[in-house]
């Protein structure tokens, strides 16, 4: 058959709110223009992320009622620990209640000030947590990467020819670790191939440095190489999982992603000695190396979503959902990432209205004008999340892309869903000549898009469906 259906039937549904673009406009204005400080209930459909946003399937429901919540060796974590060695391949499994938990204990423990920490991308936390130790995060993408418009199968890779001059002027003193993030979120969501993680490996091992994997979404990159890379057609996603594990050293994973999960995470890794030290830093701010911060419910839902991600009929239609958004706008004429990547959808909004200059924040104003138009909650992945600010001047410099992630969470929306997003943001681009940009009114030194607060530099008109 031509037509990809959902490989699920819903039994339990939950009411959207319908809101008029009246409505939303004032919302908007009250949230200070930022999308993370409205309230759920006034959102229609929520594309702020793909992180704990999943529907649960019976089986992880039915693990929830046999969660044991001992503090100290629960069985729910020893059937964690044994989907998380079976599926990875690491012997050292150490819970976390989430990835950036994962990030600061590995981090913690590894870097220091004047460290170098490569990867393809950091995303946002990933990079916090690096730079909390005082080494530096460096992104090292693919030139195919920087190119929204030109599509390549795997734009998510690492710039390989960098990291050997990186590695080679700096490694082993000042690089405690190399990082690579699958799939390639800041860089659209893009795939990376197993050609590169084994180069990247190889580098690595040449210079003595340890290489982790950001996991978080293992499952779909795995099934980008299945169906794009030569020489893995007719392997299993658990096959080419494996082998993509067995090219590195450790992971982080926030579970929230391809772990199907509502919450959790881990650091895994076959280093025994390291294991202990990170232990110790779990129990001192997380919690006893068997819960790490979860209850047992939650560590028998991260272990049958692991599970669960590999099938290919679910990541067949996983993918599929998000090529249609993707496909359906860029034949609207809005200039999206291409192709499209595994959880998102990501809008080139500095194509997308050219008049508006970066430090005008071009990807802010189309995140305030998705909400007005459809009450979408997408996010900006531009100069608001990736932007520098000098320390002693003040001045800004933009992002080297300006992006607009729309995620869609896993399992939860229908096809007819998609299609209210399709015409929305099509509604938008025919009048995206009237809107200007946006700038910072209020703004945290650190991770400052979670809390930042915002003034239009254009007056906003009231606009849109009734989202019904």
């Amino acid at each position: 058959m031509k037509t990809i259906i959902e490989p699920f039937r819903i039994r339990s549904v939950e009411p959207i709110r319908m809101t008029t673009p009246t409505e939303r406009a004032r919302l908007l204005e009250e949230a200070s223009y930022n999308p993370f400080l409205l309230r759920s209930d006034d959102v229609l459909l929520d594309l702020l992320t793909d992180s704990g946003t999943s529907a649960m399937s019976a089986a992880q429901w039915a693990g929830i009622q046999r969660g044991d919540e001992s503090y100290a060796g629960s069985p729910s974590f020893y059937r964690f620990e044994a989907a998380v060695q079976e599926i990875f391949g690491f012997e050292q499994v150490i819970p976390t209640h989430q990835g950036r938990a994962a990030e600061r204990i590995l981090f913690s423990t590894l870097c220091g000030p004047g460290d170098i920490v490569p990867s393809n991308t950091h995303f946002d936390t990933t990079r916090a947590n690096v730079e909390a130790t005082g080494a530096r995060a460096l992104d090292l993408p693919s030139p195919q990467g920087l190119d929204p418009a030109v599509p390549h199968p795997f734009k998510g890779d690492m710039d390989a020819d960098r990291l050997a001059e990186v590695l080679e002027e700096h490694a082993p003193d000042r690089i405690p670790l190399v990082m690579l993030t699958v799939t390639n979120n800041t860089g659209g969501g893009q795939p990376v191939s197993m050609a590169n993680v084994r180069r990247v490996s190889e580098l690595c091992a040449q210079h003595g440095v340890p290489f982790y994997i950001d996991a978080c979404r293992f499952a779909e990159n795995a099934y980008f190489i299945k169906l794009r890379e030569e020489g893995y057609a007719e392997r299993s996603i658990p096959e080419i999982v494996r082998e993509l594990f067995s090219l590195a050293d450790g992971c982080t994973m926030s579970a929230k992603k391809d772990g199907l999960a509502n919450i959790g995470g881990f650091l895994a890794s076959n280093d025994e000695s390291l294991a202990r030290k990170e232990k110790n830093l779990l129990i001192l701010t997380e919690g006893f190396p068997t819960y790490g911060g979860l209850a047992g419910r939650d560590l028998e839902a991260i272990a049958v979503g692991l599970r669960e991600v590999l099938e290919e009929d679910y990541l067949e239609y996983r993918l599929a959902s998000v090529r249609y958004l993707g496909e359906r706008i860029a034949a609207g004429g809005v200039p999206i990432m291409q192709p499209p990547g595994g959880h998102a959808v990501y809008i080139d909004a500095a194509r997308l209205l050219p008049h508006v200059p970066p430090l005008e924040l071009p990807g802010q104003t189309v995140v305030a004008e998705l909400y007005l138009e459809g009450g979408i909650r997408a996010v900006e992945v531009g100069t608001v999340m990736f932007g520098t600010r000098d320390s002693e001047t003040g001045e800004e410099s933009p992002a080297a892309m300006e992006l607009v992630r729309l995620a869609l969470p896993r399992r939860v929306y229908t096809q007819s869903h998609v299609d209210y997003m399709v015409e929305a943001i099509l509604n938008f681009h025919a009048r995206r000549e009237s809107v200007g940009g946006f700038r910072i009114v209020e703004q945290e030194p650190v991770l400052r898009h979670f809390t930042a607060r915002f003034e239009p530099l254009y007056e906003l008109a009231v606009s849109g469906t009734s989202g019904g």
